[in-house]
């Protein structure tokens, strides 16, 4: 995502005290910025980049912050600022790979108050919410809630429902979307393009913050989520109209391992046609725990080819840092 830069949004897309039901001052300023740094040696510094900046929600009197797992992952440094101006190390607890959380958790005294969470499931498509960055009100946007749906990104990851608001925040990597009543609904993880009355639009997609509760004890005792790693196969793959297109794929993977190629389609998973890219997923992830046998069908150049993957866990491959 973009680099924090001198720059506000226009005074009447900012949300005003007197506009809202809420203390905004303190949601505000319980949005901090997160800068990690990666070693370049790191599985995803070449996907990711070594520096990368975004923001974090405080939720917890211990200064927990709430991000977006992308801007952590295997994090050999990161800095937590607050809009007060003080810096703080933070040290990264953990990424839950099912729904994209982080959570980082500062390693000094850091001054910042919390943001208590709500639940989304509350909110309607056109519902009034506010994604809200580091920086203040100058970073902060009013929006509308115009889409919730089942999402599914390349990197073998799904949402049931995402929610998807406008117009688009350019920091939107660990933004805060909060409700009408001043509540965490949502952490931002994606720009995206979307259709409001038949115009599109570019705007935002956000995970759910109803899906925390359930996994923060895990996430906070073993760093992950709760049950066994699902099955990675390191194939990025695409939704081409009815076609389900290899684009890239994880340097020494399993699906490179086993001879899948860049530009293979994906026609049938332990032999059945996927409907489409979650689809795909959620057949691999039924076949069991990371570790399975994972049989493909691929068409290369009109040719059917069955490849059989040996799946794995995508933990095993990301650099691990340690708490000094």
């Amino acid at each position: 995502m973009p680099e924090m830069t001198n720059w506000a949004f226009p005074p009447d897309l900012q949300p005003a005290p007197d506009d809202v039901r809420f203390d905004l001052a303190s949601a505000l300023n319980a949005v901090v910025a997160l800068r990690a740094e990666i070693p370049e040696e790191a599985f995803t510094a070449a996907i990711l980049g070594t520096e990368r900046v975004g923001n974090g929600v405080v939720i917890r009197n211990d200064g927990l912050v709430l991000t977006i797992g992308y801007l952590i992952t295997e994090a050999q440094t990161i800095w937590l600022t607050n809009n007060a101006g003080a810096v703080v190390e933070g040290h990264p607890v953990a990424y839950d790979q099912t729904t994209g959380f982080g959570l980082v958790l500062p390693l000094g005294p850091f001054s910042a108050p919390t943001l208590p969470r709500g639940r989304s499931d509350g909110l309607r498509v056109g519902s009034d919410v506010y994604v809200i960055g580091h920086g203040g009100r100058a970073h902060a946007l009013k929006a509308r809630l115009v889409s919730r749906r089942e999402f599914a990104g390349y990197w073998e990851y799904v949402l049931d429902e995402a929610l998807f608001t406008a117009p688009a925040h350019p920091q939107w990597g660990g933004a805060a979307l909060v409700d009408a009543s001043g509540r965490l609904v949502g952490i931002g993880s994606l720009l995206v393009q979307e259709s409001v009355k038949d115009e599109e639009v570019q705007g935002n997609m956000f995970v759910p913050v109803d899906l925390l509760d359930p996994i923060l004890d895990d996430l906070l005792k073993s760093g992950r989520g709760p049950g066994p790693a699902r099955a990675w196969l390191g194939m990025y793959t695409a939704e081409l109209g009815e076609h389900l297109v290899v684009n890239a794929l994880a340097d020494g993977g399993p699906a490179e391992r086993a001879g899948v190629h860049v530009g293979d389609v994906v026609v049938e998973v332990a032999g059945e046609k996927p409907a489409g890219l979650a689809d795909m997923f959620r057949r691999i992830w039924s076949l069991g725990r990371a570790g399975t046998e994972v049989p493909l069908v691929v068409s290369r150049r009109g040719q059917l080819l069955r490849i059989d993957v040996r799946s794995a866990d995508r933990n095993e491959f990301l650099w691990r840092p340690s708490l000094q």
